[in-house]
């Protein structure tokens, strides 16, 4: 279970439609918004947590980080492989921390609970799994939306670094270096603890 590489999303790079994106294109934007929206809705949905999940919807979340990118498209410089996507999940993590703080600070809306729907059967839990297979082991028996569920719970008893390390190695797919480089710690301490997030991970799914 400890995680093959990313499958056929393993180094997807957006090579010219990252250049044309850089140049200024909206449409290349719109595009790979559009390559990388199941990524992002599953990166989102791991990482927000119960304080979130409980007053906002992690779909809201991914369109107001899109609509973000879009509005803040001439600011894209770099049009290097995977450059967007950086970009795109950078964005996604501020927006989450943003919004946790807004709740933390004035404990605002702390009696609101929105029930987090994990989307059809045969639609939205299909993607969502086609990305947690990334780093998981799927069961044969249950249903995509089970299995979206007993994942996410079982991804919620690792740290928060752990949680970090795993989401932008697995579904932001960023270099192991550039993950070290962002949480300020070496490459081999990256290495480690994604190896023992996924060992916890895998123990998690079997307990």
């Amino acid at each position: 279970m400890q995680g093959q590489g990313n499958g056929e999303y393993e180094s997807m790079e957006d090579g010219p439609l990252g250049e044309a994106a850089a140049a200024g294109d909206r449409r290349a934007v719109e595009t790979l918004l559009e390559r990388h929206h199941t990524e992002l809705h599953a990166f989102i949905r791991l990482r927000y947590g119960k304080l979130l999940s409980g007053r906002e919807s992690s779909i809201d979340l991914v369109q107001s980080v899109c609509r973000e990118v879009l509005e803040q498209a001439d600011r894209f410089q770099w049009a290097a492989d995977n450059g967007f996507r950086r970009w795109l999940f950078t964005t996604a993590l501020r927006k989450i921390n943003d919004r946790r703080a807004y709740y933390l600070a004035g404990k605002r809306d702390v009696f609101r609970e929105i029930p987090e729907s994990v989307g059809d059967e045969d639609g939205e839990s299909a993607s969502l799994m086609q990305h947690y297979r990334t780093f998981s082991t799927p069961s044969r028996v249950a249903s995509h939306r089970e299995e979206v569920e007993r994942i996410e719970a079982a991804f919620d008893l690792l740290t928060e670094e752990q949680r970090e390390v795993v989401t932008l190695a697995h579904l932001a797919d960023l270099p192991r270096a550039d993950i070290a480089a962002q949480l300020g710690k070496t490459e081999g301490a990256v290495r480690v603890i994604l190896h023992r997030a996924l060992a916890k991970l895998s123990s998690n799914l079997t307990s």
